[in-house]
C-alpha cells in the first residue's frame, strides 16, 4: 500500500442489481478509481453474498475489501455514504480472517479442493437424513449423528448460517471454530462442538449410495460426497476493511445481544 494513506488507490466492484450498478457510476463520476489490478484497495457495493464472492475473487491478490452495503442485511458491509469516500478508506480498521481449506472426496473417485470464508456445511440431498461419522485430529468423537446435516464456521461465519443453526457466535479473534449439527436427530443432545483453530475435522459419510450428502464450501458444492476434511487454511490471509466504531468485532458482539 502507499505511505500517504490519504492517497490510497481504490477500484469499485458491483452487484449486478439496478441499485448497486447505479451507486457505482455515480461513484466512478465522482472520484478518481483504477482497475482491480491496480487497486491498494477494492471498494465492493452490495450485500453480503457479493461480499463474499469479492472476497474469493481478490483472495490470491491480498488486497483488503472495504465493503459499502446497497443489498438487504449488509452484516459484512459498511453504510452506503457516497461522501468523503477517499477519508473513509483511510481511516478504515483492518480485519484479517483465516479461511477454511475443504477436501471433498465423491462417489465417483475424485477429489476437489475450495475455500470457506464462513462455512463448510454438509447437507443430506434426499429425504432421507444423513449418516455421518466425526473424527477430530484423528479421534473419532462422534460414532454416527443422524441429521440434515453438519458445519465447520469460522468467527467470521459464526453469525451467519451457524447462528440460524443454533450455533455459538465467536469472537472474531477467537482462535476457534464452531462444529454445529444441522437439525441433529441422533444424538437429540448434542449441539455441536468449540474446536481449537489448529483442529483437523474428518467427516465420513455413512450410507453414501443411500444417504447422499453434498458439501459446501461458502457458494462451492459438490454432490455426492463420501468423506470431507476441514481445517483453517493458515497459508492464506484475507483482509477488510471498517469505519471506526462499526468494525467486525463489534458488529459480532452486538449480534449477542440483538434480540
Amino acid at each position: 500500500m502507499s505511505d500517504d494513506n490519504s492517497q490510497l488507490k481504490f477500484a469499485l466492484v458491483a452487484t449486478a442489481s439496478p441499485e448497486a450498478q447505479a451507486a457505482e457510476a455515480r461513484l466512478t463520476a465522482r472520484y478518481a478509481t483504477v482497475a482491480p489490478e491496480e487497486a491498494e484497495v477494492i471498494v465492493a457495493l452490495g450485500g453480503d453474498g457479493f461480499m463474499l464472492e469479492t472476497l474469493h475473487r481478490f483472495i490470491a491478490r491480498d488486497r483488503p475489501i472495504y465493503g459499502m452495503n446497497c443489498g438487504t442485511i449488509g452484516f459484512l458491509m459498511n453504510l452506503y455514504d457516497e461522501d468523503a469516500l477517499p477519508q473513509r478508506l483511510a481511516r478504515a480498521k483492518m480485519a484479517e480472517l483465516s479461511p477454511l481449506q475443504m477436501i471433498a472426496q465423491t462417489q465417483d473417485g475424485e477429489t476437489h479442493e475450495a475455500i470457506a470464508i464462513n462455512e463448510v456445511s454438509l447437507y443430506r440431498q434426499r429425504h432421507q437424513a444423513a449418516k455421518i461419522r466425526i473424527t477430530v485430529d484423528g479421534i473419532v468423537r462422534l460414532e454416527e449423528l443422524v441429521c440434515d446435516g453438519v458445519l465447520v464456521a469460522t468467527p467470521a461465519g459464526s453469525t451467519a448460517y451457524n447462528l440460524s443453526a443454533h450455533g455459538p457466535i465467536l469472537p472474531i479473534t477467537a482462535p476457534l471454530l464452531a462444529l454445529t449439527p444441522i437439525s441433529p436427530f441422533r444424538p437429540r443432545r448434542w449441539r455441536g462442538a468449540l474446536l481449537p483453530n489448529e483442529a483437523r475435522v474428518n467427516i465420513e459419510v455413512r450410507e453414501p449410495s443411500k444417504r447422499p450428502v453434498s458439501a459446501v464450501a461458502d457458494h462451492t458444492e459438490f454432490r455426492d460426497v463420501v468423506a470431507v476434511e476441514v481445517k483453517e487454511e493458515s497459508g492464506i490471509d484475507i483482509f477488510m476493511m471498517f469505519d471506526p466504531g462499526h468494525t467486525l468485532a463489534e458488529r459480532i458482539l452486538a449480534e449477542q445481544f440483538d434480540y
